[in-house]
């Protein structure tokens, strides 16, 4: 089977940029009597992801090679990677797949909250047509089932759900007390509430700054995260939407609990291994950081419980129930 990969994320450095990584690694590494071909438009750099998956690139930059496939449907996926038996999009995305193809949904942000989007993001994602392409898909899939409903109730499109994995790197802690946020600084993910409930957290005795990784502070290696996911007193994430949460989970595989947003997706992959509070209660997200940071005893409960949840998400089991998927389609 030949299998084209929409790798145009790997650009980005964002949550769906390691989600495309590390499956498409996985697929590579678990089917290799299978051929992975990953096209990336422009000439920026990008680092090799595994030796089973080969690379493409075009001279020409994604806005234009998209906004051509948007408008008169060519060049299509599976041309520009040499041909292909099927077409994996890990993001929706203004692309004519040229080829059967399966979708990856992760969540609906730009129909839920589409003021968090710049007028070009909204361009793109009305030139992308997310519900059209998803009913034209051979199969799609949603990285929770609480996506995978939403999916069925706002665009009739059954969705199968294979969530992301996550693996701990071996990595000694960094020092220190602080709380860590990991992720990008759009809006949903209400940094402005985090930040005021740390701010007004130190008021009342906190001994512990915040760590912002990611659009929202530093960028920062694996390694690096690595070490911060193992040293932090908890990540926090407070978002005001997430299609799944990668990071409390990611957390989660080294033991560190979490401060979430009581969200359904935080429901589904950690439940009770997590403190969760209402999201943009900036009050009760403050109280639950000086619970979290001033009881030793929870932390150690809490993360011996997410480290036990995490266990069940691994990237091999997503990349054999994509695989399912992409070899249904190709056939």
């Amino acid at each position: 089977m030949r299998v084209g990969v929409d790798a145009r994320a790997l650009l980005a450095g964002r949550g769906v940029a390691r989600v495309t990584r590390e499956l498409l690694a996985a697929l590579a590494e678990g089917h290799v009597a299978d051929e992975w071909i990953a096209f990336i438009p422009g000439r920026a750099p990008v680092a090799p992801v595994h030796a089973g998956v080969k690379l493409v690139r075009h001279r020409l930059d994604g806005r234009t090679l998209f906004g051509a496939a948007a408008v008169v449907r060519r060049p299509t996926l599976a041309a520009l990677v040499g041909g292909a038996d099927v077409v994996w999009l890990p993001a929706p995305a203004p692309v004519a797949p040229g080829a059967p193809y399966v979708l990856t949904v992760h969540d609906r942000s730009w129909e839920r909250r589409p003021h968090d989007f710049s007028a070009y993001e909204r361009a793109w994602h009305a030139l992308a047509r997310p519900r059209a392409l998803a009913r034209a898909a051979a199969a799609v899939t949603a990285d929770s089932h609480a996506v995978a409903g939403e999916l069925l109730t706002a665009w009739g499109v059954r969705a199968a759900v294979v969530s992301p994995g996550v693996a701990a790197r071996p990595a000694a802690a960094r020092d220190g007390r602080y709380l860590l946020y990991v992720g990008a600084s759009e809006p949903r993910k209400a940094l402005d509430v985090l930040t005021a409930a740390h701010a007004r957290a130190r008021t009342r005795g906190l001994d512990a700054e915040l760590v912002l990784v990611g659009d929202g502070g530093r960028r920062v290696d694996d390694a690096e995260l690595a070490a911060l996911y193992a040293g932090a007193l908890a990540v926090v994430q407070p978002s005001y939407l997430e299609g799944f949460g990668l990071p409390p989970l990611e957390a989660a595989a080294y033991g560190t609990p979490a401060v979430v947003s009581d969200l359904p997706c935080f429901a589904e992959t950690l439940g009770d291994a997590a403190v969760r509070v209402a999201p943009g209660d900036v009050e009760a997200l403050t109280v639950a950081l000086l619970r979290i940071a001033g009881d030793a005893d929870l932390r150690v409960r809490l993360g011996a419980a997410a480290r036990e949840r995490a266990a069940a998400y691994t990237w091999e089991r997503a990349a054999g129930g994509l695989h399912a998927l992409l070899a249904e389609a190709a056939a």
